[in-house]
This record gives structure tokens, C-alpha cells and sequence, in this order.
């Protein structure tokens, strides 16, 4: 029933859209932030928040934020086992922090509304990097202000690598066959400026944009080699789940989630990512023919863009032969669950978006889970079927789905995850351990117009 109401819903907007042209500008790669100094054993990042401007079309000039720039920010990689410190400075007027999202790090470095940096400080975050090779975020984490500081750019991946991915035959040659794909929707008016101002209806049903930005430009094209490429997919928009699929190949093949590999690689004709969530695929460009391949997202208002114009070059390689396994998973039977605790997201009038009934509250602590316990959360999407969709991020922990309506995730869905969409009516369990810090998360909405309107928690892990 579940992935039948995804197709009549793609389906039925695939007719409403228009279709915005790709032009071929080159799309830009994220620099690799270079850390600023090593001292005892360990590495010293400087990221700073501040404002900016970008001609996104020519001739208009866009006011902005960004980190070390004007626009997004740099990637961050670093190691499984690395000590990291990462200092943050605000040069914004605003209060703003950054949330590492999908990090396993203390909750004094998570970045989340209790880390707030006041305008023209600074804030210091610690960690050792303790969790799998993955493709993460991070972004600004501020009750109220989350989805207008990401709207006007303030974003950057956060990717990590390890000796068991190092070990896989996968394309790792940033920039070239490994490429990050960072895809914001965005709505401009006549004078080229962001429009960031949301009314009640779209509180309700998402911030929606009329372009698409892929790393931060319009309309780019990349040159890549004529065999196997790796894309990190992000979405980044605020509200609008994307539904990605590749004009001139038929397949693409997933081999992450969220949080780190699938046990095997998937085949699949396209990928649905709601806010916040990211998926690794390889596509195989040597059964491309002489034609650009395009990468078209569709967002659930029913818009249909050329998102990415990919365009191979050079010698046709032999086809990519997809391993057997990636790396094994971590699953946790359910019969280790200490309790389970349900969770129900649901929009009301007014725009008041509660879970379980409540709103977010800095001075309640919503929730209280034992350090070292293991959970089963039972999640539900109680709007009606004409609502718009949730997506349930938990800080702290990577979790694994347990089952969708009562059955199996499918393949792609069985890896670690983070982030998780809700379609109206959904009830979604998933189980984690919270075994790695004491201290005070959050849970939420990623559409961030519901996080900043109510939709939102907080959860205690408490040491014994």
C-alpha cells in the first residue's frame, strides 16, 4: 500500500510541473577543508558562519550565508579513530550553531539548540570519530531560525572514511569519480533574491521553491570518466522530498544510506530522498551512450527539473561488476529491545506541529533513556492522506528499520539510517542502541518549517 501511494503520488505530479533546462555551467566541487594545525595527536578545523552574496542567474546578485564563503561550505573528511576539533565562528548578526548531523559525538558537540553561538563568537566542538565510513552534514540547529540560516546557504557535507571502505573497489578519486551532489530547491523573485518568507500553508505543507540548486548553482554540467562514478546525494532543501532518477541509463546502483553501506549494492530505477536524508550510488557510465545523461529531480509539488547534466569523456571502460557484499550489517534483533516508546507527528491548526501532542519546549526534557539501553521507537505520521509527508531525524544514534506498516524495509532502506520519511499514515519502528554518551538530544522533523514551528523533542540519555 505504501510504495503504491508513492507512485499514484510521483505519478499524478509528474503532470503538474514544469521542466527547467539544464544550460551546462560547470557544477562546482566542495573544497576539502584542510585542518589548520595538529596538536596532541589532534586535528584542528576553523569553519566561520557569515554573510555573503552569489550571482546564481547573471546580472542579479543574491544576498547569502555561508561557511568559509559565500555560499554552503567546505567538505570535512576526516578518519574512523581521529581526534577532531572543529572551532565555529559567527560572524552573523544571528545566534546560529552547527548541528554534525548524523554523528556519533558528545552531546555538548552535537551542535543542537543547547549549543547556540552568540553573533561575533565562537564555539569550540571535540570528538573522536568513532562510527563507519559514511556521508554526513551539517548545518545550523537554532529553535526557530533552522530553515531560514539553511535556506540562505548555510550547509557543507561531513564525510568519513575507514580502512574497510578504503578496502571495497569503489570510485574514490574526489571530484572526479567521486563526486558530492548537494541538491537544494529554492524560491527567487523577479530581482534574483531568495524568498524566504513562510506562510501559514506553508508551514503546513513545505517551503517549496521554483529552481533547483545542485552545489550551489543553477543548471550545472559535470564531465565524468566513461565507467563507474560514486555521487553522495544530499537532499538539502528545507521541505520538498525529491524523487531522483537518470535520463539515459535505466540503473543506478545504491550502496549507502544515511549512515554507511549497504550490505550488498542495490539496482534501482530511481531514489526518493526526503530533507536531510543522503544515499551513495554508482552509476555506470560506460553503458552511456554518446548523449549527456541527466539527472532529473521531481519534488512532490510536482516540479521537474534537469537537476545535473552529466557528460562522459574519454575511453569507454569496462562495465562496473558489482561486488557481492559491501560490508556486513550491524543488526540488532529485536529481542534485546529494553522498551519501546511511540512517537506520533501530527500537524494541527495554526500551523502547531506536535509530537505526541507537545511542542517543542527548551525546558522540558521529553523523553529520559538509560545509557547502554537498547530501544524499539515506534513512529507515526497521523496526518490525513492529503497531508504533507514528515521526516523523523534522531540525533545521537544511527538506527535500522524494523519494519514500514508492518513489513520488512526494502533492501535500500536496511542499512543505517538517521533520517526516515513518513508518508501520510505511516507507522515506522526502528531500533538503536544508546550506548556511546550521556547527555541531552534531540528528535524532529526535518522538514525544517515544521521543526521551526513545534515539531520537535528532546530526549535524555542518563549515565547510571
Amino acid at each position: 500500500m505504501r510504495r503504491l501511494l508513492s507512485l499514484i503520488f510521483w505519478g499524478c505530479l509528474a503532470l503538474l510541473g514544469p521542466i527547467v533546462r539544464v544550460t551546462g555551467e560547470s557544477l562546482p566541487i566542495p573544497p576539502i577543508l584542510e585542518s589548520v594545525r595538529m596538536n596532541d595527536g589532534t586535528r584542528f578545523f576553523e569553519l566561520t558562519a557569515d554573510e555573503g552574496s552569489r550571482e546564481f542567474s547573471p546580472g542579479s546578485s543574491t544576498k547569502t550565508l555561508g561557511y568559509n564563503g559565500d555560499y554552503l561550505g567546505p567538505t570535512i573528511r576526516v578518519r574512523r579513530g581521529e581526534k577532531v576539533a572543529v572551532q565555529v565562528n559567527n560572524r552573523l548578526d544571528d545566534i546560529t550553531s552547527v548541528h554534525w548531523h548524523g554523528a556519533d559525538v558528545p552531546a555538548e558537540s552535537d551542535g543542537g539548540p543547547h549549543q547556540g553561538i552568540p553573533p561575533r563568537d565562537s564555539w569550540l566542538a571535540s570528538f573522536v570519530v568513532r562510527q563507519p565510513a559514511a556521508t554526513l552534514w551539517y548545518h545550523p540547529h537554532i529553535v526557530g531560525t533552522t530553515g531560514r540560516q539553511v535556506y540562505e546557504g548555510l550547509a557543507g557535507l561531513f564525510i568519513i572514511d575507514d580502512d574497510e571502505s578504503d578496502s571495497l573497489d569503489l570510485p574514490g578519486e574526489y571530484g572526479v569519480d567521486d563526486i558530492p551532489v548537494i541538491l537544494q530547491d529554492r524560491r527567487f523573485d523577479a530581482d534574483g533574491e531568495f524568498t524566504y518568507r513562510p506562510s501559514m500553508p506553508d508551514v503546513m505543507h513545505g517551503y517549496f521553491g521554483n529552481a533547483i540548486l545542485v552545489n550551489g548553482v543553477l543548471d550545472p554540467s559535470k564531465e565524468v570518466p566513461r565507467g563507474p562514478v560514486r555521487l553522495r546525494l544530499l537532499n538539502g532543501s528545507n521541505s520538498t522530498l525529491l524523487r531522483l532518477t537518470l535520463d539515459g541509463l535505466p540503473e543506478m546502483a545504491q550502496i549507502a544510506s544515511d549512515g554507511g553501506f549497504l550490505e550488498r549494492p542495490v539496482e534501482l530505477s530511481h531514489i526518493i530522498l526526503s530533507p536531510g536524508e543522503r544515499a551513495e550510488v554508482i552509476v555506470d557510465f560506460s553503458q552511456a551512450g554518446n548523449s549527456p545523461v541527466v539527472l532529473k529531480a521531481e519534488t512532490n509539488r510536482g516540479q521537474l527539473y534537469d537537476a545535473l547534466e552529466f557528460r562522459p569523456v574519454g575511453n569507454t571502460a569496462t562495465a562496473w561488476k558489482a561486488p557481492d557484499t559491501l560490508v556486513a550489517p550491524e543488526n540488532i534483533p529485536e529481542s534485546e529491545a529494553d522498551r519501546t516508546r511511540r512517537f506520533v507527528l501530527q500537524s494541527g491548526m495554526g500551523g502547531r506541529m506536535t509530537i505526541n501532542g507537545k511542542t517543542m519546549n527548551m525546558r522540558r526534557v521529553n523523553e529520559r533513556v538509560p545509557l547502554g539501553s537498547t530501544e524499539i521507537w515506534e513512529i507515526e505520521n497521523r496526518d490525513g492522506m492529503m497531508s504533507q509527508p514528515h521526516s523523523f531525524h534522531v540525533h545521537a544514534v544511527q538506527f535500522r528499520i524494523l519494519d514500514i506498516n508492518g513489513r520488512p524495509p526494502p533492501e535500500y532502506d536496511s542499512g543505517p539510517k538517521d533520517t526516515v520519511l513518513l508518508w501520510p499514515g505511516d507507522k515506522i519502528r526502528i531500533i538503536a542502541r544508546f550506548d556511546s554518551f550521556p547527555g541531552l538530544f534531540m528528535y524532529h522533523c526535518h522538514l525544517l518549517e515544521h521543526e521551526d514551528n513545534g515539531m520537535m523533542g528532546q530526549f535524555l540519555i542518563e549515565a547510571p
